[in-house]
């Protein structure tokens, strides 16, 4: 049989909200009385339907010769390990390629893929507040997985795995450790090693294969990972982190030294996250009367738009004179700068190929992070193979994007190169 390259295209966020009528009176079977072995079925939609419902909506590049695979979406619970290093009980979103629904060309192609086996993609999500974003919970409620899986699994053919991370889904009683390296790192690569295990007691062929991703603090998180998977010994084949604040001593400074927060919700949750991890007081980073309330805004029942708009957007509103003068000086003795050093994802050097992608016109987490990552792992630190992919050039488009219209056409571009790195090492 010829060899199988996935057929990408160009996907809009509008994904997620065509995904998102299954939840609204289809005709598919619900999904939730399916067992598995260590797991639950959340999930379970069809090519045809998939096909079908990117055709009606007009997205570009689709049509009826698109290939397109059905998908089975998992919820899968594990352990791992908080920011204190005490255990938890996480969970993740396992979605996984199906003849359901296939073509006959589709199904064969489909057929061959399993007889190699499938690849891993772990993708690690961007910054949520409220536990209802997060991916076992988008595919419990709304029976749509979010649109990674759509673009990794249904169009490109890989297992996709998509963490909810510690303080959401089984494990939302406790707090997120936003922007920790640890507990980010560790959910995640539990999380594979869990996959992997569920995988096996449930006949899903897997060839060894894994690839990283994520975007914003998916990005950050997928950073993190890399570092500890290598550590441990596991081989990663590309990584493709995408606009993460990787130098969060550089990212802070950059924050603080602003009048204005656009987004005070992001800071509040890091100086939230880190005086618990820390065991500082609240008020020694955030001003009363918002100190006392930081439990209560990031509980999980908020989401950003209802947080950012109970706190003030004036930086020196929401932030003690204290965290703002000794960040802007770089005071070394401060247990929040070290924190922050300590925990920046940027500062090793990466054995694995690396591509960090970030849209030039990013207005969130800029361009320049990216670079500046790029420029320590590599030109100061020796790594070998990392560099920088700047999107909207990547990609051909004639103007810039931000942060939010950035994430489909990088994950476009992160699924085209594993595709051709899956091409060339396992034949399809």
């Amino acid at each position: 049989m010829q060899r199988y390259k996935a057929r990408m295209v160009w996907i809009g966020l509008f994904i997620i909200g065509i995904l998102g009528l299954s939840g609204c009176g289809t005709s598919l079977d619900d999904p939730a009385v399916e067992k598995a072995n260590g797991g639950e079925v959340l999930v379970d939609f069809p090519a045809d339907w998939i096909r079908k419902e990117l055709i009606a909506a007009h997205t570009p590049g689709i049509d009826e010769n698109t290939t397109v695979f059905g998908y089975k979406a998992y919820r899968i619970t594990y352990e791992t390990i908080d920011e204190k290093g005490n255990p938890v009980l996480a969970s993740g979103l396992m979605t996984v390629p199906t003849d359901y629904g296939v073509t006959p060309i589709d199904a064969q192609k489909l057929a061959y893929m399993k007889s190699k086996g499938f690849s891993l993609v772990s993708d690690a999500h961007g910054t949520i507040f409220a536990n209802y974003e997060a991916p076992t919970e988008v595919a419990k409620t709304t029976l749509a997985p979010e649109g990674a899986p759509v673009i990794f699994t249904a169009l490109a053919g890989f297992v996709t795995l998509q963490a909810d991370y510690i303080g959401f889904g089984a494990s939302k009683d406790h707090i997120h450790p936003y922007l920790l390296k640890e507990p980010s790192a560790r959910t995640i690569v539990d999380f594979i090693h869990a996959a992997r295990a569920f995988a096996k007691a449930n006949d899903i062929p897997l060839n060894g294969q894994l690839f990283v991703t994520g975007y914003s603090e998916g990005g950050y998180v997928a950073l993190a990972a890399l570092q500890t998977l290598e550590a441990e010994g596991e081989p990663v084949y590309l990584a493709a982190p995408m606009a993460g604040p990787y130098m969060l001593d550089v990212m802070a400074k950059g924050v603080l030294s602003q009048d204005a927060l656009p987004i005070p919700s992001f800071m509040a949750d890091v100086a939230y996250a880190y005086a618990e991890a820390y065991e500082q007081p609240y008020e020694s980073l955030i001003n009363e009367p918002y100190a006392s309330q930081l439990p209560e805004l990031f509980d999980g029942t908020l989401d950003r738009k209802a947080i950012d708009a109970k706190l003030p957007h004036v930086t020196s509103e929401l932030f003690s004179d204290e965290v703002i003068t000794r960040v802007l000086q770089s005071d070394e003795t401060y247990w929040f700068n070290q924190a922050l050093f300590a925990n920046a994802t940027a500062y090793w050097a990466p054995q694995t190929s690396v591509r960090l992608l970030h849209c030039e016109g990013d207005d969130v987490v800029p361009y320049a992070m990216s670079e500046g990552t790029a420029s320590v792992m590599r030109d100061q630190l020796g790594a070998s193979d990392v560099a920088v992919v700047p999107v909207e050039q990547t990609a051909g488009l004639p103007v810039t994007l931000g942060h939010v219209d950035c994430a489909p056409v990088a994950y476009k571009i992160a699924a085209e190169m594993f595709g051709a790195v899956r091409a060339h090492t396992i034949g399809y």
